[in-house]
């Protein structure tokens, strides 16, 4: 993980899914854990995905809201 990688979970919405538009540190929590149960998408959607729902599973969505008041 590094620093820009938190930062595009505050900042990138989204592309497609029932969440399209939907930046993607905002997604809910059931929607992250379908993915981690049928798996990830390819590429960096997926890992964003992916680090988020690490994230918000460990409860740690408080260290995004620094770089929420950024914007």
């Amino acid at each position: 993980m590094n620093p820009e990688d938190l930062e595009k979970l505050t900042t990138l919405e989204m592309p497609y899914g029932k969440y399209k538009g939907r930046i993607i540190a905002d997604l809910p929590a059931h929607y992250l854990n379908w993915f981690a149960r049928e798996g990830f998408p390819q590429g960096e959607w997926g890992r964003l995905l992916q680090l988020m729902q690490e994230i918000d599973h460990n409860g740690l969505s408080t260290l995004l809201e620094p770089l929420r008041q950024r914007k």
